[in-house]
């Protein structure tokens, strides 16, 4: 038994108070004659035992009435052993998407807030964060605004670097016992629940919305395009039932196309919408559903067209290239070597070498500083190159070499399908494909990867980049490449990397960058603006373009203007990540945890049953009343 007022046990003392009264306590008896005097002794001697025995029994019900007293004010109880130890206790609340589940009258985030608020000590310590914030040894009561007016994000802790983080937080007072609460859906793509943190309790709060349902856009592309519309596909989710959904497409704030996505038994669906080609749209894919609100709709955009600008040098035709290349996507020109105007080299995008005999120093100087500058570079040897002006320029600058001429026929039978230069051109990998052919081919080694071989395994096209190096000349008279389907990807795909424009849009928190078709002045920004909200992204100015690199920024979702000097360049949109939308919950049954729990006023019971007190004042209280009760009858019925 242990008390919660121990000082006051020094009251004992003030029993000695009645045992010193009762022995000291005097009286004289007065002597009153009788005649029959045997008969007064013996009555006289049995009410002194009687009144002996009557304040024996007084002194008693009075010591014990008091010391009872004396022990309920000093509040003993019964606890067990964890229940006296100081508790540090860190809170990890959940605050990502996937927490806007609703479960009964509010989504999952806000229901736990007022739990907590209403369940854990307003005055106690404690630290509490979650994917964005950290709250450090406060109280619930002086973070309670903050905790009600928390916004959902996108970022998601996973389990190891949520007890990283929490680990960080806790005091490591002497004495005290670490609790880690962990409130969160637990969602299956988030958390693999294999380590723990020694020395500490952790405790899971799983909280799961009802009905377990969400519908999704997931993703939007362009499917087809014709020479007057082009195809635009979403992709849609559904978990739980899938039934029809109401689905619109918005170019700001006009409607231009609504339908209804039907999803198949694997809860998927594809929509289609029907746009002009060439119409600028700054569009909104909506729907309606009840699940998580910040994957109802995807922004995308697209711009008018920025044409590519591409210079061909070299005496052979390159008559090929304007096919490919045409003259609403690009500015394609083409100069003979002793025509070349060199002070147009660094307004290009994209400049080709198409097989020339001799790459002279002034040629390969201009081209240095072209690269230099973000400009892409693609080589096609000459068959009588000089190979000391080729290497000159690719050797020491670019890592590639030129060596002696094969002159055997191959085939080219190996295709780098995962290069991104072939991302997306190809459904599956081709096995019965009409490989090109090429008469004869220079030996070349290069830093970069291969992404077409001959079929003895020698490079036909290599780079990356901005950089693509053939070992071969693509005239009729030594290769047939040019009729090959392979033609097409291969140099469209090359231009268009040259001027990475921004695609229909992109993620946040993935890595981005763009380029703009300006280039900036010494005292130009580029900022990029969404009515009210504004940031300036990390950039870097070229000569022909500026490349933008978005990495923390935007925190939003939305369409934003890139501006310079208050003029709109172009537009960018973001989206949130779609990884929270499909509603898998891990299995907690195996985790290395202390407890498991629903909801927080469950783990709060828990551990009160684990730490409780037991009280003893009240039995105190009782047993005083009936020591005086005792005495009462005492003094009413022993005579």
């Amino acid at each position: 038994m242990q008390f919660k007022y121990p000082e006051l046990l020094w009251a004992l003392l003030l029993l000695l108070i009645p045992v010193l009264v009762h022995l000291f306590q005097l009286r004289k008896f007065k002597k009153t004659a009788f005649t029959n005097v045997s008969l007064l002794k013996k009555v006289r001697a049995q009410t002194r035992k009687s009144r002996a025995l009557k304040k024996w029994l007084l002194l008693f019900s009075r010591i014990l009435l008091l010391a009872a007293l004396i022990f309920a004010f000093a509040q003993p109880f019964w606890a067990s052993e964890s229940a006296l130890i100081e508790k540090d206790t860190v809170i990890y609340l959940d605050d990502s998407f996937s927490m806007q589940a609703r479960s009964k009258s509010s989504d999952l985030m806000q229901a736990a807030i007022q739990d907590l608020i209403r369940e854990f000590p307003a005055n106690r310590n404690l630290s509490l964060f979650t994917n964005e914030r950290t709250f450090a040894q406060v109280t619930l009561e002086g973070i309670q605004n903050e905790l009600l007016g928390l916004k959902h994000t996108f970022r998601q802790l996973s389990f190891q670097e949520v007890l990283i983080k929490a680990n960080s937080l806790f005091h490591s007072r002497p004495g005290s016992k670490k609790e880690l609460w962990i409130i969160s859906d637990f969602q299956e793509s988030m958390y693999q629940l294999r380590d723990s943190i020694p020395d500490t309790d952790v405790h899971l709060v799983h909280l799961l919305p009802q009905p377990i349902s969400n519908t999704s856009i997931d993703s939007v592309y362009i499917s087809t395009t014709t020479p007057t519309q082009l195809e635009l596909k979403a992709l849609l989710s559904s978990s739980g039932e899938s039934e029809s959904t109401p689905i619109s497409i918005w170019n700001k704030d006009q409607l231009i196309a609504k339908t209804a996505a039907k999803f198949l038994e694997n809860g998927k669906s594809e929509v289609d919408f029907s746009l002009p080609k060439d119409a600028v749209i700054d569009g909104k894919i909506q729907l309606n559903d009840g699940g998580l609100a910040y994957d109802n709709q995807l922004y995308f955009n697209i711009n008018s067209k920025k044409k590519i600008k591409i210079l061909v040098v070299g005496d052979i035709s390159a008559g090929f290239l304007r096919r490919i290349f045409t003259d609403k996507e690009s500015e394609l020109t083409i100069y003979t070597l002793n025509n070349l105007n060199y002070t147009s080299i660094d307004q290009q995008n994209l400049i080709v070498l198409n097989q020339l005999v001799r790459i002279p120093n002034s040629l390969q100087n201009a081209l240095a500083s072209f690269k230099d500058n973000g400009g892409s570079l693609v080589v096609i040897p000459s068959d009588a190159a000089d190979m000391e002006s080729y290497n000159s320029l690719l050797g020491d600058k670019l890592g590639t070499y030129y060596s002696e001429f094969i002159d055997t026929e191959q085939m080219i039978t190996s295709i780098s399908f995962d290069h991104p230069l072939y991302k997306d051109v190809f459904e599956k990998s081709v096995s019965n494909f009409q490989y090109p052919r090429v008469s004869g081919y220079y030996k070349m080694r290069s830093r970069a990867p291969s992404i077409l071989r001959y079929q003895n395994g020698d490079p036909f096209l290599s780079g990356g980049e901005g950089l693509y190096f053939f070992s071969a000349p693509l005239d009729p008279n030594n290769s047939n490449f040019r009729n090959s389907p392979l033609v097409v990807p291969s140099f469209y795909n090359i231009g268009t990397f040259s001027l990475n424009l921004p695609s229909l849009y992109h993620a946040l928190s993935s890595s981005t960058h763009i380029d703009i078709p300006k280039s900036l002045k010494n005292d130009e920004i580029a900022r990029v603006v969404k009515e009210d909200y504004e940031f300036i992204p990390l950039q870097q100015s070229y000569s022909n373009r500026t490349t933008l690199n978005f990495e923390e920024y935007p925190l939003e979702d939305g369409i934003f203007d890139i501006v310079i000097q208050d003029s709109t360049i172009s537009k960018i949109s973001f989206n949130y990540p779609r990884a929270e939308s499909d509603l898998s919950y891990a299995d907690l049954s195996n985790a290395p945890v202390t407890s498991i729990n629903e909801n927080i006023p469950e783990l709060v019971s828990n551990i009160e049953d684990k730490n409780k007190l037991q009280e003893l004042w009240q039995w105190f209280i009782i047993l005083a009343l009936l020591f005086l009760l005792s005495e009462v009858l005492i003094q009413k019925f022993v005579k």
